[in-house]
């Protein structure tokens, strides 16, 4: 039986005064990647931020292979790699001064694989130029190019197919498979029709919102 990895029960989040979820459930197990969905401006972002430890703005617990959050916050981050809706590489460095920072950052990251990752994201014969004269797909690149130096057993991802051709979704996509069929997870938010092949599973944020919710 496959052990269960990041459990939220009874998550509570408000922003100016809107229930954006209450209630909310979520166990994410070994070998499972799970949708968040909702429209835009429901939560989906700001689910992703509670679960990564990146906001405190919530009521309700988190546990980490069973053990509370709190508890085991270092272990859970050593687990985690998280990429966000932007790109979050510095403009001054070169594609591969980016990957080697964020290694110094991340232990999870291994640097040994940094020129290799470049290459899969198609960024061979961009190594040494600086982020700020790459377009914006580009810089996009460099952060997914974590996704094949990581050793994290959970990967958070909010629109990991943003500024990303069909070739390249396509192999992030089986990436994410071999991912949890080594045993890892994937929790991600996307506007990507997903392959049919990818084994899904899906929480719509919507339906823990308040039913006095009033939309934009």
């Amino acid at each position: 039986m496959a052990q269960a990895l990041l459990t939220a029960q009874s998550l509570f989040c408000e922003r100016d005064d809107r229930i954006l979820f209450d209630q909310l459930q979520l166990t994410v197990s070994e070998g499972e990647i799970w949708q968040v969905e909702g429209r835009n401006g429901s939560g989906k972002t700001t689910l992703l931020s509670i679960l990564c430890g990146l906001s405190s703005h919530y009521e309700g617990e988190l546990y980490w292979r069973g053990e509370p959050m709190d508890e085991v916050r270092e272990q859970f981050l050593s687990e985690l790699l998280y990429i966000g809706h932007q790109a979050g590489v510095s403009a001054m460095l070169t594609a591969e001064e980016n990957l080697h920072w964020q290694c110094a950052l991340h232990p999870s990251l291994d640097a040994s694989r940094a020129q290799q990752a470049l290459e899969s994201v198609g960024l061979k014969g961009f190594e040494d130029v600086p982020a700020h004269q790459l377009s914006a797909g580009q810089r996009r690149r460099i952060a997914l190019a974590k996704l094949y130096m990581s050793r994290a057993k959970l990967w958070i991802l909010d629109e990991p197919f943003t500024a990303i051709d069909k070739i390249g979704v396509a192999a992030k996509e089986a990436l994410m498979v071999e991912h949890i069929q080594a045993g890892g997870s994937v929790i991600m938010t996307t506007h990507q029709d997903l392959s049919a092949e990818i084994p899904l599973h899906t929480i719509n944020v919507e339906h823990f919102a308040s039913s006095q919710r009033e939309w934009s």
